[in-house]
């Protein structure tokens, strides 16, 4: 079976106008001294973009295909999830309702009017709030306790999951993901993401392995350090696996997990992160969210700096977007 046949299989609400950039960096290049290119999925275009979409049409399509009028789902206060999964809703017609959790503590009032919180107001989602930070049963547990409150007054309701007891529908986005990758260009050296939930580290591994590129997909842990992450991409890897009925020995052996730039959390700047964000601001004139791709950008010049990444080396990152957070964040940004 061919790798989009695998996809086919599953029902997809079409949220993306098409393929995303894939755009060298040359200052930046000469800067680093690696031939960089950057897959600008923060150009996927519904609701300020970013890597969600993919991950979306999955679970909207499987939601739509089940009749449902009202999706829920739980993520941080300035979660890019959430956010997208609200603009996608008022795309489709669907009823948004938006659990947040609180993750990051001590932040600023911004945090909690501002950027992804302001949008999904503007799109007419409702809030909800989830007290604890890692807790991702007790989230889910809180979703379906909403949902069948909904189903009660006639609704019918789709839960996206947080935890790992369900199948990883959003992964499927980046299965796709990486197939276009190595459609763009089938060359390169090493891949840089983002590390978080796993759905876009092990669909994009995935994704590329299918499609015959062996090249290591180095995940930079932005919640939890290498070794729970590297668990967690596991369990998302075989968990995939069994959904597209493929081998899960295909990527078993090549989870990449670094943590140098997780310092001091999920959802923190510490000195790295900011100098990554300023650098490539003032370099290139792209922007990255204080959360993940400024994370994964101090993350590719510490592989650089540790030999894991070699001079010349052509090597692809993943812009997975969040931009909108960057307002949530003004205070911290504004005294670096």
């Amino acid at each position: 079976m061919q790798h989009t046949e695998l996809l086919a299989r599953f029902p997809r609400a079409e949220l993306m106008d098409g393929e995303t950039p894939l755009v060298r960096l040359d200052r930046m290049s000469e800067r680093v001294g690696i031939d960089l290119w950057l897959k600008r999925d923060d150009l996927t275009g519904l609701g300020f973009g970013g890597n969600k979409t993919r991950q979306l049409e999955f679970y909207f399509g499987d939601a739509l295909a089940k009749g449902a009028d009202t999706v829920l789902i739980t993520g941080a206060v300035q979660s890019n999830y959430v956010r997208s999964a609200a603009a996608a809703a008022a795309q489709l017609g669907l009823r948004a309702i938006l659990q947040l959790e609180e993750r990051v503590a001590g932040m600023g009032e911004p945090y909690y009017t501002s950027g992804n919180v302001l949008l999904a107001k503007i799109l007419g989602a409702e809030h909800i709030c989830y007290p604890e930070g890692e807790d991702e049963a007790g989230a889910d547990a809180a979703l379906h306790q909403r949902s069948e409150q909904i189903r009660a007054e006639g609704g019918k309701p789709y839960v996206i999951h947080l935890g790992l007891d369900h199948p990883p529908l959003g992964a499927l986005g980046y299965v796709a993901g990486g197939i276009e990758l190595c459609e763009q260009m089938d060359d390169f050296d090493a891949v840089v993401v983002p590390s978080g939930s796993g759905a876009t580290h092990g669909g994009l591994l995935t994704g590329l392995r299918l499609s015959g590129q062996s090249a290591p997909v180095h995940g930079i842990c932005v919640r939890r350090d290498h070794q729970q992450q590297q668990q967690r991409l596991k369990t998302v890897l075989h968990k995939l696996a069994n959904l597209l009925d493929i081998d899960p020995k295909l990527t078993s052996d090549a989870v990449l997990t670094w943590d140098g730039a997780l310092s001091p959390g999920y959802g923190k700047m510490g000195p790295d992160t900011q100098h990554a964000l300023s650098l490539m601001a003032r370099t290139e004139g792209v922007f990255l969210d204080p959360v993940y791709t400024a994370k994964t950008f101090a993350g590719l010049l510490g592989l650089i700096d540790t030999g894991h990444i070699q001079a010349g080396q052509k090597v692809v990152m993943l812009h997975t977007g969040g931009l909108p957070a960057l307002f949530g964040y003004q205070e911290e940004l504004s005294t670096k």
